[in-house]
């Protein structure tokens, strides 16, 4: 992707990471961190998912209970992972609110420890971490890419980043539904945004943390916002480029690349964090075709034909004639307004070309 982009481009692969996501080094930071009563009574979190998952994998690995949330609309791929984790996963809520307030209760009730996934002490340091391999692999990085949800990745990265190598860049991503930490930082406070569905639901926190929010400024640059149309054009893109699937979050920092958002970073060295691969099959299929879509390659009209023997079939050969093909044919003659015989139909095209 480097020599399509016009940059030195490294992706920070943390999908690679055994629950497929970077939450495994502040999970694992802050278990080790615990204290022998606090492993005896275990750890309790809410998540949508790779929090979940790292958690559930890690405090199974050093044999300390753990109770973990998630709300009832969590992706099922990340649902099943943390199952097979071995922690006890329950489903709760309609939002993550409402599975972080059982949580709680329930953390409480039990004298369970609660780590906030984005907000605990101990878990943006473990991010961190993620800077400190950037400037140790990469050390003439110029910029670094990194998405914002609740804030932790960000935050802990750009605290490393900046005090290892004060001249690299370093930029929070965002997508139009899911910026919460812009409003906050245009506000000067932490705030509420409505949350929308999003191809990037990792990011979708409605609220960020107070530790990531207090702590991360002065180290961050700028944040950037980018279409989550871009987004799934990214992912499409890193599949058939890298090889390699990643969710819609990860995709983030590529996607605001290709949407031109970053032209000053043309010729340099660039460091995007890929936070995670656990998308689920459903999600995937919706952003490689809105990615298709976006770029052209699938094709949606409708056109009116004669509703004579070989109206339709004159239409498919000539579509065939230019190199295309039909992935979805809808004819519909009750309110196709004129002559009684033809009829409109919904065509939805692969364009092979492109």
């Amino acid at each position: 992707m480097s020599k399509r982009l016009g940059m030195e481009l490294y992706l920070k692969e943390e999908f690679l990471q055994a629950t497929g996501c970077f939450k495994e080094r502040g999970v694992r930071n802050t278990l080790l961190l615990l204290t022998e009563e606090q492993k005896k009574y275990g750890v309790a979190a809410a998540s949508t998912g790779n929090h979940a998952g790292a958690l559930a994998y890690h405090s199974a690995q050093m044999g300390i209970p753990s109770m973990v949330v998630m709300p009832i609309h969590a992706p099922i791929t990340k649902i099943n992972k943390a199952e097979r984790s071995g922690g006890k996963i329950v489903l709760h809520g309609a939002s993550m609110a409402e599975a972080k307030h059982y949580a709680m209760t329930m953390a409480k009730e039990k004298k369970m420890m609660y780590i906030n996934g984005y907000d605990h002490p101990n878990v943006i340091e473990g991010q961190g971490t993620i800077g400190i391999e950037v400037i140790e692999q990469v050390p003439n990085v110029d910029a670094i890419l990194v998405p914002c949800g609740g804030g932790s990745l960000l935050a802990g990265t750009a605290i490393a980043i900046k005090h290892l190598k004060p001249d690299c860049e370093v930029y929070g991503v965002v997508t139009d539904k899911t910026y919460s930490m812009v409003e906050a930082l245009k506000k000067n406070e932490r705030v509420t945004i409505p949350l929308e569905p999003s191809i990037a639901d990792g990011l979708a926190v409605n609220k960020v943390g107070a530790n990531t929010f207090h702590n991360m400024r002065g180290f961050v640059d700028k944040m950037v916002v980018v279409r989550e149309d871009w987004v799934a054009r990214a992912i499409m893109h890193v599949i058939e480029e890298e090889k390699v699937v990643i969710e819609g979050a990860a995709a983030v920092g590529i996607a605001a690349i290709m949407a031109g958002l970053f032209p000053h970073l043309k010729g340099k060295t660039v460091v995007a964090v890929c936070s995670g691969g656990n998308i689920d099959a459903t999600t995937l299929t919706r952003a490689l075709e809105r990615g298709m879509a976006a770029e052209g390659r699938l094709v949606k009209f409708k056109v009116t034909v004669s509703d004579r023997p070989g109206g339709l079939a004159e239409l498919c050969s000539m579509l065939a004639s230019l190199g295309v093909t039909m992935r979805d044919c809808v004819p519909e003659r009750a309110w196709v307004k004129g002559d009684v015989f033809s009829v409109q139909v919904s065509i939805s095209l692969k364009n092979w070309l492109l």
